[in-house]
């Protein structure tokens, strides 16, 4: 070894130096290490920091996820109960809460059920509209068909149970409406045939009246022909005892007259009997020598009977617009009696209560 390197060889003036230089180089090394260990602390500091804000970022994502699973599953929980029960308080609820659904295909598709409730309620609203219609006029078929076609539309499931009890109140109706159909039918047949058969024996009994009055008249004309004729060919006795007719010029004529008093003319008078309303009259004439004897039936036109049709009255007390209780009679007093006795029976008041009641009295 070069003892020029070793420290002992060194003068006192090399050992300051070398002393000095040996801080230096102490120093600078020491240094260097101090600045190392705070460059790598700041870098502990930093990649600290930006863990520490990336899992305050996750937190805040689940925490964003979180609270978006809870508003989905608070929008479905009313959106149920809005199908349910679809009142206005609970759809509202429902829309409301739609409102803090952030993700964007979730909150189209509430929004699309939200819709398709209020579709819903308006077309039941419409059905039962139309179905109250046709139960106050049961007897109108296009009320029917109307309500047919709205209950028809009503195909949600959640519709189901409102379906069943409009289709049954439609059918109810409907039965109602053909029954009263049918004994209105009936009893205008049966009415027909009553006034058929009246008029039939009306006719027939003119008929035997004025066939018994033209035979009354036909055995008077003929009596009294017998009569008019006896007298014409009645005799004179002269003094020797025989027995002259009236002059062969004289003549006997039989005729009838209508409405013409009866009348005896002899040789020296006048007999006039008191006319009626007869329409066959019948006049003898006989002329001979010795005068005239003109005999003139009475007429009788009497027994003129102007059958005038009878008014009928109907007294009737229906049900939801159809007629279950009609009864006819003959006086409008009765029918008005039969119309208050069953609007005031306790089988009408208490279908009052849920049935629209109607009564009235009219010409049959």
């Amino acid at each position: 070894m070069d003892k020029n390197l070793n420290p002992l060889n060194w003068t006192k003036k090399q050992q300051i130096i070398g002393g000095a230089v040996a801080i230096v180089l102490i120093g600078g090394v020491t240094t260097g290490i101090v600045n190392h260990a705070n460059h790598q602390a700041k870098e502990r500091k930093i990649e600290a920091l930006k863990n520490k804000k990336i899992k305050l970022c996750k937190a805040r994502a689940e925490k964003a996820r979180k609270l978006e699973k809870t508003n989905e599953a608070d929008s479905k929980k009313l959106l149920d109960i809005a199908e349910k029960t679809p009142t206005d308080k609970n759809i509202k609820l429902a829309e409301d809460s739609i409102l803090k659904v952030k993700n964007t295909e979730v909150k189209k598709a509430f929004d699309n059920q939200v819709v398709g409730i209020k579709n819903r309620v308006k077309s039941e609203n419409e059905a039962k509209t139309a179905v109250s219609n046709y139960q106050k006029d049961a007897m109108n078929q296009d009320k029917y068909k109307t309500a047919q076609q709205a209950v028809n539309k009503l195909t949600s499931a959640y519709s189901k149970g409102l379906k069943d009890t409009l289709n049954k109140q439609l059918a109810t109706s409907k039965k109602q409406a053909d029954d009263a159909t049918k004994a209105q039918q009936a009893k205008s047949e049966s009415d027909s045939k009553a006034k058929t058969a009246d008029t039939n024996k009306q006719q027939s009994g003119s008929t035997e009246a004025t066939n018994g009055n033209s035979n009354n008249a036909n055995v008077a004309s003929n009596t009294q022909n017998t009569a008019n004729n006896d007298v014409a060919s009645g005799s004179n006795f002269y003094g020797g005892g025989s027995q002259n007719n009236y002059s062969p010029g004289g003549s006997n004529t039989s005729q009838n007259n209508a409405n013409s008093g009866s009348s005896n003319q002899g040789n020296s008078g006048k007999n006039n009997s008191n006319s009626n309303s007869n329409s066959n009259t019948n006049t003898n004439t006989n002329t001979g020598g010795n005068g005239s004897n003109t005999n003139n039936n009475g007429s009788n036109g009497g027994n003129n009977n102007n059958n005038q049709p009878q008014i009928r009255y109907v007294g009737w007390v229906s049900v939801d617009g159809v007629r279950r209780y009609s009864q006819t009679f003959n006086a409008l007093g009765e029918a008005q009696s039969y119309v208050d006795a069953t609007v005031n029976s306790a089988e009408v008041i208490n279908l009052g209560f849920e049935h629209s009641i109607r009564y009235e009295v009219e010409p049959a």
